[in-house]
């Protein structure tokens, strides 16, 4: 894919994170952990590839303003333009040595995400997407799954950790979900799901109370590969809200009615 100057600078932005993720990956054991709340953990790495990101897109693209997890938003000179950056997604994977996690970077322009990056650095996966040039992982064009029955279709979803209290509300999704289809994953990272439905790993994905750096980068990818891409509420807000189901075009409205009650 020959990608835009801005999504060049995220893929090497990407690269240099994730080579660092991978050095601290090799040596979780030793790495300083510290809690944030119940079940959500931050680590040292997180904090070095955030920096390395903020670094390299800051030191790029100066007047873009800046949204991610590990510090506070800055604006930018430049209004219409912001970095959303996930340095790990998946952390808690990563902290039990568990192979799956991403750095998520997207671009919004006027409240749009215009380009995409999400990075595997554990097994060399680049998904990259810009608006209106279709969704890419390496070398190899990405399009959703063309399954159309529910019974061989397989979901993905992010089961909510002890006391949070949409954990009922998941539960009830899975009881509904489950007799209907091929099988539901839960593998802890918002970001490689979406990039999963992209790639016709999985058929669709939902879950709640996300935030926007788990999910601006994904949602691109997914929708430049075909998928359809909503808030769970239909009149909800998808960055602002964190509520997503998405699939592809051909199980959409059947997945849909399952997740959605109301």
């Amino acid at each position: 894919m020959q990608g835009s100057a801005n999504l060049n600078l995220m893929i090497k932005a990407a690269r240099v994170a994730g080579r660092s993720l991978s050095k601290d990956f090799r040596e979780v054991e030793n790495l300083q952990v510290s809690m944030k709340g119940a079940g959500d953990f931050v680590s040292k790495a997180d904090f070095a590839a955030e920096a390395i990101i903020k670094e390299e897109l800051v030191g790029g693209r100066p007047n873009y303003g800046w949204c991610a997890e590990e510090s506070d938003e800055q604006k930018g000179k430049d209004p219409t333009r912001r970095w959303i950056v996930d340095p790990l997604d998946g952390t808690t994977n990563f902290l039990h040595g568990l192979p799956h996690w991403a750095v998520s970077i997207g671009l919004e322009f006027k409240g749009e995400i215009v380009s995409a990056v999400v990075y595997d650095p554990t097994k060399d996966e680049m998904f990259v997407a810009e608006k209106g040039q279709g969704a890419w992982m390496n070398e190899s064009r990405l399009r959703v799954s063309a399954r159309t029955k529910m019974i061989e279709s397989i979901f993905a979803t992010g089961v909510p950790f002890g006391g949070r209290v949409d954990l009922p509300d998941t539960l009830q999704d899975i009881a509904r979900l489950a007799p209907t289809c091929a099988g539901i994953r839960r593998w802890g990272s918002a970001a490689l799901d979406l990039a999963y439905v992209a790639a016709g790993r999985y058929d669709g994905y939902w879950e709640r109370n996300l935030n926007a750096w788990d999910i601006a980068a994904g949602v691109l990818i997914a929708r430049e590969a075909g998928g359809l891409v909503e808030p769970l509420d239909k009149s909800g807000d998808l960055l602002g809200d964190g509520h997503v189901i998405c699939a592809s075009e051909p199980i959409f409205n059947q997945f849909s009615k399952v997740i959605r009650t109301t």
